[in-house]
């Protein structure tokens, strides 16, 4: 019997692989970007590129920025040059800022402006630099000051304390009795309900801390807490033997405690955002403004031309600043080209959803980007690259660009309606409810249905909870 043979070999085969050029990826990335990122990429560009240099906001057209044609500004000369014109190139090119105007980008006092920002800047304390604070104030010794430390290290986001002191004594290798005392003056330290097991016992060392350990409210969630998510007020009311309007009261000072003390100090994901294109009524016309506020203006260096026209570069030299010219031509045509998209695309979402402009989030209506990227004459992916993390200012608010993308249905009388607009009319209906009679979701099916439109009640529930709308039983109200 033949034995097959084992081992390494090489062979050659051919395939075909899409690869984006580097000038290909930028393009996309400047598409891309909103709009201070896209400072922040111009802004490095400049650092890096001698060859561009930064205009006064009002200023220059494509044409001038671009310069005259490449190959007539850059005379072919074989005469050798020092490489210290490059190194001298940088000097030329930041004393040439300084000499056309106030724009410049990087002097020794922005430098001094910029640090004394960051020097400035606070960085928040965590919850654990918060506990550790307060548990060096108290009466524990050393050994229950590092049990303190292992607890708070242990706090899951909400600041509850989930394992078991047994479990922690054993991981930990701990006394039991010095985790006990540590825990026990955890959960008197600030934020109220840290270091708690769940959820219940999070409320009740609240109320304690209030003082309202005896109140209704700690009897509703000591007792009663199974029935609280389900608002079973009537049965909670039977089994305290207390009035309706004292149960409801009980439960909205239940409802002003704070489910996750840890949380506040958990990072800030807030962030700027600024608008990328603005669209508003100017005498009767809308008008649709790109935000060019952010965005440096740029610009072909004219140091760069004198150095080229001296002629006396080498090859290596020359060919160096051709490539930076043609980078940075390429730069400028790219950020022109970016502008343009946005603003051909946002002038399609205004003639396509004008009704929204003209009354609100009411009169919003289906739209996907395959119709606007066959109006606008470019392939849906540039829509999509264009439209990512770019906001645009209305009369009726901020909002992302996406958000006019969006499928729908169509009434009776044929008009066709955005999902958005058919969440607001299930928001409306809802609002509009007897709160001792809430609406079941069938019967929100029904209103819509008197309105032409035709929904399944799914989709009405799944709307509902989008909307943070409870279902009917947590709606209803009862009153003495």
């Amino acid at each position: 019997m033949a034995i097959p043979w084992q081992g390494l070999q090489q062979e050659q085969k051919q395939s075909q692989t899409l690869v984006l050029a580097p000038q290909l990826r930028q393009s996309l990335k400047i598409l891309q970007a909103p709009t201070l990122d896209l400072r922040n990429e111009i802004l490095g560009e400049l650092e890096t590129n001698p060859a561009l240099e930064e205009l006064p906001m009002e200023g220059t057209s494509l044409e001038s920025a671009l310069g005259n044609d490449e190959e007539a500004s850059l005379p072919d000369s074989s005469e050798e040059m020092n490489f210290e014109t490059l190194q001298q190139l940088d000097r030329d090119w930041r004393e040439q800022l300084a000499r056309e105007g106030s724009n410049q980008i990087y002097t020794s006092e922005d430098s001094k402006k910029r640090q004394h920002f960051f020097n400035s800047l606070v960085s928040g304390i965590s919850l654990q630099e918060h506990l550790m604070g307060q548990a060096k104030l108290s009466d524990l010794d050393e050994e229950q000051i590092e049990a303190m430390g292992f607890l708070i290290g242990s706090l899951d986001d909400r600041g509850y304390l989930t394992a078991s002191l047994l479990e922690l004594s054993l991981l930990s290798r701990k006394p039991l009795g010095k985790l006990k005392e540590a825990h026990r003056v955890l959960k008197t330290l600030d934020p109220p309900g840290i270091g708690a097991e769940d959820l219940q016992d999070c409320l009740l060392i609240q109320l304690k801390q209030r003082d309202r350990e005896n109140s209704l409210a700690a009897r509703v969630v000591k007792h009663h807490f199974n029935l609280l998510p389900r608002r079973r007020i009537p049965e909670i009311a039977k089994r305290t033997g207390n009035g309706l309007g004292e149960v409801e009261d009980a439960i909205e000072e239940i409802a002003t405690l704070d489910p996750s003390p840890g949380r506040k100090f958990s990072d800030d994901t807030n962030h700027v955002v600024t608008p990328d294109v603005t669209v508003e009524k100017d005498n009767g016309y809308w008008t649709v403004s790109l935000n060019d506020e952010y965005i440096p203006r740029l610009r072909i260096s004219n140091v760069c031309k004198e150095i080229i026209a001296r002629g006396n570069l080498s090859k290596e030299e020359k060919e160096y600043i051709r490539e930076k010219i043609r980078s940075g031509k390429f730069i400028i045509n790219s950020i022109e080209q970016r502008q343009q998209t946005i603003e051909k695309i946002t002038r399609c979402i205004l003639t396509f959803q004008k009704d929204f402009f003209e009354d609100g989030l009411g009169k919003l209506r289906p739209l996907t980007m395959i119709q606007v990227a066959e109006e606008v004459g470019v392939h849906e992916t540039t829509v999509s690259r264009a439209i990512a993390g770019k906001y645009i200012k209305t009369p009726h608010g901020l909002f992302p660009l996406k958000y006019f993308f969006t499928p729908g249905y169509s009434s009776g009388d044929g008009e066709s309606l955005s999902n958005t607009t058919i969440k607001e009319m299930v928001a409306q209906i809802i609002d509009a409810e007897d709160p001792a009679k809430p609406f079941s979701d069938q019967v929100v099916v029904n209103k819509l249905k008197g309105k032409d439109i035709e929904i399944a009640r799914r989709t009405v529930a799944k709307y509902r909870e989008e909307l943070g709308i409870p279902p009917t039983y947590l709606r209803r109200r009862y009153s003495d």
